[in-house]
């Protein structure tokens, strides 16, 4: 696998010792990005405030996006697609120049792809709470100083609210599409039940109408491994000198959310028993193969993410649930009326098939297909992001509806 690119959109495989050397040398205390890093090709949208669900209130916020295609005079043609977990705007393009993976959905968005941009005017925003341009807790307060703990606690309809106050601002009042996976389906869901007039097509990929107890705590166990690390100094260490941030909590939790994210068939398969490098775990201190996997992609992640970001928005998919405030969860999905895709791995252990096939039942509008789209896939969660044709068949079927 290329350093640059992203370990969510790529099969796994075996790690050389070429690419763990590139990872010798200590990593900044965030991997952020900050203000007066290269800005690539992200834009940074007008300055907005927001009353959060806490009860507090975000002044000065701001979302960072990048977008291809050229929208039409009556701005019919606009497409949002948002991103997962730890995916950023950088959804397609090279790897460098204030980017540093190339993009999460390479083959799916471009001209003649299934959301082509000679049609479709597309943009991909950072989260409210992200590190990589939008406001997040590595971003500067008012005061000057990073926000650290201190940012807001958001929930997805919160960082829900911040996509449409984008689309405002960018003169879109109605989507042609909304397309979201994983944790991007949530901020999907939310939309379009809170709001249905708000675009006329919709994709749902491997995401739940709900957190699930037993999703909190995979993910409270995450967030405790970051909170353990000493480095993380409860959440203030942007002052820490290179090699003294809280990487290692950081990357357990990343080495954790992996084993979610794929399936036991693709590791058992890809890796096995075998050692790395050909030295034995047994005899030799060496380690086996997928112990290599998992620690080059931890490493490699703190050099891109932020701790407390991951925390914030881990916390907010933990708030997940489309019920709450709500009658019932059929009740919520009763609003949504347009066309829709609702699609599920079947090895996706992360968020089962069982979780799509409760939206699927529950939407009133047309289904793409019929009913819920399931991909056979051995890459677990991440098929979403991998299975490209398969993928890129079921999301052209919709915007063709």
């Amino acid at each position: 696998m290329d350093f640059q690119i992203s370990e969510d959109s790529a099969p796994s495989e075996f790690i050389s010792e070429e690419q763990r050397r590139q990872l010798v040398g200590r990593p900044p205390a965030t991997g952020a990005w900050l203000a007066g890093d290269p800005i690539g090709h992200r834009k940074l949208s007008e300055v907005f405030d927001l009353e959060t669900e806490s009860g507090e209130k975000l002044v000065g916020a701001r979302l960072a996006f990048e977008s291809w295609g050229e929208l039409n005079q009556d701005a019919s043609n606009a497409v949002l697609v948002l991103h997962a977990l730890t995916g950023d705007s950088h959804a397609i393009g090279n790897a460098g120049d204030g980017h540093a993976t190339a993009g999460w959905w390479n083959g799916i968005i471009g001209p003649g792809l299934a959301i082509d941009t000679d049609k479709y005017f597309v943009v991909t925003p950072n989260v409210l709470g992200g590190c990589q341009g939008s406001t997040g807790p590595s971003s500067l307060d008012r005061n000057g100083r990073e926000y650290g703990p201190s940012f807001p606690q958001l929930t997805i309809r919160d960082q829900a609210k911040a996509f449409e106050i984008l689309g405002r601002s960018l003169g879109i009042e109605t989507w042609y599409a909304i397309v979201g996976g994983s944790m991007a389906g949530m901020h999907a869901l939310e939309m379009a039940i809170s709001n249905p007039k708000l675009m006329q097509r919709l994709a749902i990929l491997a995401a739940p109408p709900f957190s699930t107890a037993d999703q909190i705590a995979l993910n409270t166990v995450q967030l405790e491994a970051i909170r353990s690390d000493s480095n993380f100094a409860a959440g203030w260490y942007y002052d820490a000198k290179p090699g003294f941030g809280p990487h290692r909590g950081l990357a357990l939790a990343r080495r954790m959310a992996l084993l979610n994210y794929r399936s036991p068939e693709e590791l058992n398969e890809r890796f096995g028993r075998s050692w790395q490098s050909q030295v034995s775990p047994l005899t030799e201190r060496g380690k086996y193969a997928v112990e290599s996997y998992l620690d080059f992609h931890g490493n490699k992640f703190v050099r891109r993410f932020d701790a407390n970001s991951y925390i914030t928005l881990v916390s907010a998919m933990n708030s997940h649930d489309i019920a709450r405030g709500r009658e019932s969860v059929d009740a919520a999905l009763s609003n949504i009326n347009c066309p829709t895709l609702v699609l599920g791995i079947d090895s996706d252990r992360l968020f089962p098939v069982s979780g799509q096939e409760q939206i699927a039942a529950g939407i009133k509008g047309e289904l793409i297909g019929g009913g819920l789209q399931v991909i056979q896939s051995e890459f677990g969660h991440d098929g979403f992001l991998i299975e490209i044709e398969a993928v890129g068949q079921q999301l052209e079927a919709l915007l063709q509806a």
